[in-house]
């Protein structure tokens, strides 16, 4: 039976690749709540075309090759905001989203309009991937330092989105990043965040498309670049409106409390994660420290977030240290009083003392953060409770 919430003028949107196995089902399931369905075909190459012949009553948007699931979902609010609708619910293709949850973002629309709904998964369930896991904290982690929200659940796909503020919005990303870049601009902007728990299933044959290399480096390159923008432009009017020091203090509070008994491990996560916060890797800080942080099994939240030392209004400080540090390893330095009119085209014509300093730098950084961080917890731990 068919059900419609009249009060709610909404569209479901489910992007496609590959998927032919899988969505069928998901279509005969959403077909029980909503004739609204705007399904974009990503340059399937399967028997996905097949599939939705099946389902006339749906409109399709074909892809001739594929552009990434952010395209996809790009296309579909475009047709969505075209043909009128006020919201647009996405799920995903591959059935591990129970359409019959459809209801429950209904009602959080219903009472929270012009907020966007977030399903939350129960990620501790039995038979969630430990990458899942552990990607969905990284990504929740990030958008707290982002936006000052924090949700249970950021890689859901999920999801109900109100159209008119992306309608406004021009977006960046193709790829799965897209999904962090939406929400953290509709943050941004003032939309608020609801979350609904949802049912998830991974099955055996679930087939996906999340290349774990490829798509983490375009996340963390995103990530850098969301931060650094949330701390040059947005995080004095976030500071005020959500933001409270007590809250960024418990964050880390936490993740050392939990580890409390290992000071060691926990002082060279610092130490490793301000060591590549300052190599010479801008940009992929983030890659190159989690991946570091996986082989000497780190606590790799703690290694992430100090990896990020390097934005404003970190910069600057850090650079002229670099300049500093690789001052006695070439012949014509940068000196102290330069730096106040340091371009461009000075760094680069300087760019062996910056590499060899912030070389040096980093390796200065990362032991006395390592030491200290040491100490201080070793303090901790023998400070009588």
């Amino acid at each position: 039976m068919q059900v419609e919430a009249a009060h709610i003028h909404y569209c479901v949107l489910i992007p496609t690749y590959n998927n032919g196995t899988k969505i069928a089902p998901v279509l005969d399931a959403v077909s029980d709540y909503t004739s609204n369905v705007i399904v974009i075909n990503d340059g399937a190459t399967d028997d996905t075309a097949e599939k939705l012949a099946r389902f006339p009553q749906f409109e399709v948007i074909t892809h001739p090759v594929n552009q990434g699931k952010g395209v996809a979902l790009r296309h579909g609010f475009e047709r969505a905001i075209e043909l009128g609708y006020d919201y647009a619910i996405t799920i995903d293709s591959d059935g591990q989203h129970d359409p019959d949850d459809i209801p429950l973002f209904l009602q959080a629309i219903a009472a929270n309009p012009g907020a966007v709904v977030m399903g939350a998964r129960n990620m501790e369930q039995e038979g969630v991937p430990g990458k899942s896991s552990f990607g969905n904290k990284f990504s929740n982690f990030w958008f707290w330092a982002e936006t000052g929200i924090s949700l249970p659940d950021t890689q859901t796909g999920f999801r109900a989105y109100p159209l008119a503020p992306i309608s406004k919005k021009r977006w960046i990303t193709s790829k799965f990043e897209f999904e962090i870049e939406v929400i953290v601009r509709l943050a941004w902007s003032n939309v608020p965040f609801e979350s609904v728990p949802i049912s998830v299933t991974y099955e055996e044959d679930r087939i996906t498309h999340f290349r774990m290399f490829r798509d983490f480096a375009r996340i963390s390159v995103l990530n850098t670049f969301l931060v650094t923008l949330a701390l040059l432009f947005f995080l004095p009017r976030l500071l005020i409106m959500r933001f409270s020091l007590q809250n960024s203090r418990k964050k880390l509070h936490d993740e050392f409390k939990k580890n409390k008994d290992n000071p060691g491990r926990m002082a060279f996560s610092v130490g490793l994660g301000l060591f590549f916060g300052i190599f010479p890797v801008w940009g992929f800080q983030m890659l190159v420290a989690f991946g570091i942080g996986s082989i000497f099994k780190l606590n790799r939240m703690v290694v992430l977030f100090f990896s990020n030392i390097s934005v404003p209004p970190m910069i600057p400080l850090i650079i002229f240290l670099s300049f500093v540090c690789g001052a006695p390893f070439v012949d014509d330095p940068v000196s102290i009083e330069d730096f106040r009119v340091l371009t461009m085209d000075s760094i680069y014509d300087q760019l062996r003392q910056y590499v060899i300093g912030s070389i040096l730098f980093s390796f200065l950084a990362g032991g006395l953060g390592t030491l200290i961080s040491f100490l201080i917890l070793t303090f901790v731990q023998r400070k009588p409770q």
